[in-house]
């Protein structure tokens, strides 16, 4: 009788610890699913930046009506965008390409640059970036957790029983952060 107990408890045992692994896999899902919202929010409050500060360009650059177009089409594609985050990423990076000639074209407008509606479009834009980036790196911990759950083992197990998969990283190119930095030690004078 005693050993039966003995199988009793180790299988309880086993049992319970499956199921807290269970849940700790659920949690760590919902954390990525929780963190991706937030970089939707982002994103979304970009989207909505982007056709105010078309427009006020637009009042000092009306010859540069094909860059401003190109914004407004990556915009509204990368707004339209409901793929995988790596789908979202590619989309992503072509509207910080678009805004980046914006940007350049607007350095040709000395008025426009001094002009307060566009300096605050520029403000906001630059703070949602920073919002962005700040939620990117928080999605991509909880990717990276749930991921490494899925990965080691005896998580793996139960991940793989109940088809808790791996989830994908959001990452945005930055040509500029991956470039080297040009240094010149010519004389100035």
């Amino acid at each position: 009788m005693i050993p039966l107990y003995i199988v009793l408890a180790v299988v309880g045992l086993i049992l319970l610890w499956s199921i807290g692994l269970y849940n700790s896999l659920i949690r760590t899902r919902q954390h990525v699913k929780e963190s991706w919202s937030a970089i939707d929010t982002e994103l979304k409050r970009r989207y909505d930046l982007i056709p105010n500060l078309v427009e006020t360009v637009k009042g000092y650059a009306t010859h540069e009506s094909e860059t401003l177009e190109a914004v407004i089409q990556a915009r509204n594609h990368a707004a339209a965008s409901t793929g995988s985050p790596g789908q979202q990423a590619q989309d992503e990076n072509a509207l910080v390409g678009a805004l980046r000639q914006l940007f350049a074209v607007v350095e040709a407008y000395p008025d426009l640059k001094a002009n307060q509606n566009f300096l605050q479009l520029q403000q906001d834009l630059t703070v949602t970036e920073d919002r962005i980036q700040a939620a990117r790196r928080f999605y991509n911990a909880n990717v990276r957790t749930l991921n490494t759950k899925v990965e080691v083992f005896p998580s793996n197990i139960i991940a793989s029983t109940f088809g808790i998969t791996q989830a994908e990283f959001f990452e945005i190119e930055d040509a500029a952060a991956r470039e080297a930095p040009k240094v010149s030690f010519t004389d100035a004078s």
